[in-house]
């Protein structure tokens, strides 16, 4: 079993919160933005020049020890704990949609649970299971804890808790073309956060899925799902789990033609998103960007952990494989 690149002698910290010390400073620049290989999707493309200003940036994912400490000072409940709005909800949905029972819209979140053998990758609903009880307290639902988890990074955080959390601690979230920049380490037009060697047994760059995706799970590195944040070694600005591990919001609103709007245009200055949001696959849901890949990402299926890949949610939502991360202006 091969072991990850780590750094040991850098100790976890405990809470960040407010703290810069525990934050990094991403001087301004400029950079291509956008896929550096045939991976990359649609929405990837065109590739183009942006520059962003200085920021400070958290070195880890926000933790569950960090949001134990917003939860216990603030009573914050998250996205994940409430029972659905049916009012708010049929507004995602096509006119007419009979309203669900009362079970349905009972408090839950979406939990991973492996297929037992090969299955279409075009149907997620084959590896994601609705379960009531599962939120941030309890990963897996609600037979699940995170004692001895305080180290691992919050899940199951809808960008509407994160943006909670971040006004909480005097941070935002950070921009998608902020995110990525970051990311980057200073590092020119690389398919990852580590430049362009592709992850294979021998060596392990940030945690993902190793085997066939999404029923066997080879765990080589020693994690079946989330791993503790800086387990892995950083990025050329210091920063921890800037690919895989567990998905992370931005603040932009996802566009699958965004990048288009930059065709003729020299250099994007400081570019924070499109005014509206819209997502071919579901029309009727307004999404933001998700950024950095998850424990599940695999060559076979989304490959996520790349610099530049996008995925994308609606405000509301909540997973398994994803939390998030905040900086602060200077």
């Amino acid at each position: 079993m091969s072991q990850p690149i780590v750094k040991k002698d850098v100790p976890i910290n405990a809470v960040q919160t407010k703290k810069r010390d525990e934050m990094v400073w991403i001087p301004s620049g400029e950079f291509s933005m956008g896929a550096d290989s045939n991976q990359g999707r649609q929405d990837e493309f065109p590739k183009h020049t942006v520059k962003v200003d200085g920021f400070y940036m958290d070195i880890t994912e926000v933790t569950n020890l960090q949001f134990q400490e917003f939860v216990t000072q603030t009573g914050y409940i998250t996205t994940a704990e409430k029972d659905i709005d049916w009012e708010e909800l049929k507004k995602q949905l096509p006119p007419q949609t009979p309203k669900p029972d009362a079970e349905t819209l009972k408090a839950a979140s979406l939990v991973f649970v492996p297929s037992e053998g090969e299955v279409s990758l075009q149907d997620y609903s084959q590896w994601w299971q609705w379960n009531h009880g599962a939120n941030w307290k309890h990963p897996k639902g609600s037979g699940s804890d995170i004692v001895g988890k305080e180290n691992y990074p919050v899940v199951h955080i809808s960008w509407d808790d994160a943006n909670a959390y971040c006004k909480w601690a005097g941070k935002r979230l950070p921009t998608e073309a902020e995110w990525e920049y970051a990311a980057r380490g200073n590092l020119k037009n690389s398919v990852y956060t580590w430049g362009n060697e592709k992850m294979d047994e021998s060596k392990t760059y940030c945690n993902y899925w190793q085997g066939s995706f999404p029923y066997k799970n080879n765990s080589i590195d020693g994690y079946y799902g989330a791993a503790p944040v800086k387990t892995y070694s950083p990025n050329g600005y210091g920063l921890y789990d800037m690919a895989g591990n567990v998905w992370e919001w931005c603040s932009d609103n996802y566009n699958n033609t965004y990048y288009d709007t930059f065709k003729n245009i020299k250099i994007a200055i400081n570019p924070n998103g499109p005014p509206i949001s819209f997502d071919p696959d579901e029309p009727l849901v307004s999404k933001r960007v998700m950024r950095g890949g998850s424990f599940l990402c695999n060559e076979s299926y989304c490959s996520g952990y790349r610099v530049s890949a996008r995925m994308k949610s609606s405000s509301d939502s909540s997973l398994e494989h994803l939390g998030f991360r905040c900086v602060q202006s200077k």
